[in-house]
């Protein structure tokens, strides 16, 4: 199967192994959660999540831990049990009720993903965070859920907001690969970029990338996250920031691959004008006026 995966770059990150020592007591071992034999009794979160989003959406959560849904291979920890409704609803709110909105329930409820799994920590990868993946289009994977504060939440405060538009970041990410999986995007969408594609991307910095009409380091690793990174950004921060980013391109020369500031605003334009066709034609969606309910969702729960 498949798996996509959405990597958010930051600095270089150290790894360090901590082992057992052989006088280190076990502990009682009888019940330990995700080796079989535990029973949850169920609670208000998980009548929340079944009148919410199970019931209407066919969407079920996990935040009871199991390291195997994710990556055994990680320093992870639980998700703290008074954000999954808080992260849950904010959620329904900016993404679900949104897409809804603009393209009924029957669509969403043949679309989208079916799982959800809440992980507490963010996970490290290769000198980056891994905030999100997403495999099969059916289940997806959200890091960092411990970090999650909005608009009324006990501690919050502005520079809360980047882990919640970093959230909102990977669910649209990941939705518009699962968009792609359903009714592909035109090749006329990558194809004035190909040239400029690497997978070298954690080495381009995000005003190189920029320089070379991509409007993220990530969506320069190739076609397919140049599309998501696309989809994703625009919606959680609106046409008015993307109409300044692509006007902020302003050098004099070329890069490295030849390219012109005229010509990297043309490729962002032209990749606009290709998301917003796609939606049109593949499911009916205006995207600007999808645009305008995710931005503005998104800032009714932090301002």
């Amino acid at each position: 199967m498949k798996i996509l995966k959405f990597i958010f770059f930051t600095l270089s990150v150290s790894v360090v192994a901590i082992s057992c020592k052989k006088e280190d007591a076990l502990g009682n071992v009888d019940n330990i959660p995700g080796l079989g034999g535990d029973v949850w009794a169920k609670g208000p979160i998980d009548d929340w999540i079944y009148a919410n989003l199970t019931t209407p959406y066919n969407i079920g959560v996990k935040y009871k831990w199991d390291q195997s849904e994710v990556d055994l291979d990680k320093t992870l920890v639980p998700p703290m049990e008074e954000k999954v409704i808080p992260v849950m609803s904010a959620i329904k709110e900016a993404w679900i009720n949104t897409y809804v909105v603009e393209a009924g329930n029957l669509f969403f409820k043949k679309i989208s993903p079916k799982f959800f799994i809440l992980v507490g920590s963010p996970a490290y990868e290769r000198g980056a965070v891994k905030l999100g993946t997403a495999e099969g289009g059916r289940k997806v994977v959200l890091y960092n859920i411990n970090s999650f504060r909005i608009k009324g939440m006990p501690g919050y405060t502005v520079r809360d907001t980047s882990t919640v538009i970093d959230m909102f970041h990977v669910i649209e990410h990941e939705f518009s690969h699962i968009l792609d999986q359903n009714v592909k995007v035109p090749i006329e969408f990558s194809a004035p970029s190909a040239s400029s594609y690497t997978s070298d991307w954690l080495n381009v910095s995000k005003q190189d990338a920029l320089d070379e009409g991509f409007i993220t380091q990530y969506s320069i690793s190739g076609k397919d996250d140049d599309w998501a990174e696309m989809v994703s950004m625009m919606l959680v921060h609106g046409k008015p920031w993307f109409d300044s980013l692509v006007n902020s391109i302003n050098y004099t020369g070329t890069t490295a691959n030849g390219i012109t500031a005229e010509q990297a605003k043309a490729r962002l334009r032209q990749k606009e004008a290709s998301v917003v066709s796609y939606f049109k034609q593949a499911w009916n969606i205006d995207f600007y006026n999808l645009q305008a309910k995710t931005k503005g969702a998104i800032d009714q729960l932090l301002f």
